[in-house]
């Protein structure tokens, strides 16, 4: 990575490490378990980064199984949860899409033997799959009799968030390949998907600070 990188990267940790805090400081504060869970989540990310950052040598971390098989697939599953069970109230869906999204390991197993530090088969179905329920809760929002009070309501911050880190980035995981060969795109669209990252993790702690009375 590049010196201005290496920054970015921090502010993406240090974004993770602000989400697990403010979650901490309200758990007790929540009365649904749903964002109980979500502080829960935030906490797990921080000490999943932090253990690659800080321990993956003298722990002897490999990258590439511990994302693609713990860290990823737990940030999908658990957001199909959030959205598809939890907001939009549709628990088949949940299953469903959380079926997909397994069965995406089997065929890249036998289709798409890469070895990446993300694998892009499965990671790329992950995401229309988001990207489905990001739609159908801007929907809920938009339509909802709550609309001019989105500042309170959770969702509109995670949203939001989602959106702009795993929705806006899906091209640069679809194209990372292509787009290494033109090493200056790559290097700003790199530095996009950090910024994005931290900016999400502070949305997702804005929640829990202003997202109170929809909660």
């Amino acid at each position: 990575m590049t010196e201005i990188q290496k920054i970015f990267s921090s502010f993406m940790y240090w974004g993770e490490a602000f989400a697990a805090l403010v979650s901490l400081i309200y758990f007790n504060r929540e009365k649904k378990q749903s964002w109980k869970y979500l502080a829960i989540y935030l906490v797990i990310i921080f000490l999943c980064e932090s253990a690659v950052k800080w321990g993956e040598k003298p722990l002897r971390i490999d990258r590439i199984i511990f994302y693609n098989y713990f860290v990823i697939p737990l940030q999908f599953i658990f957001f199909y949860w959030l959205y598809a069970k939890e907001s939009l109230k549709k628990t088949k869906l949940f299953y469903i899409m959380t079926g997909v999204y397994l069965l995406t390991y089997i065929l890249r197993d036998f289709f798409f033997p890469e070895k990446k530090v993300v694998f892009s088969f499965s990671y790329n179905i992950g995401c229309l799959l988001l990207m489905a329920l990001v739609i159908m809760e801007y929907y809920k929002q938009v339509n909802s009799s709550e609309i001019l009070n989105f500042s309170k309501n959770k969702m509109f911050y995670i949203n939001l968030g989602v959106t702009l880190f795993y929705i806006a980035n899906q091209p640069f995981m679809i194209f990372n390949s292509l787009l290494w060969k033109y090493i200056e795109i790559w290097d700003i669209y790199f530095i996009y998907f950090q910024v994005s990252g931290a900016v999400m993790y502070i949305l997702f702690a804005s929640s829990f600070i202003w997202g109170k009375q929809n909660s």
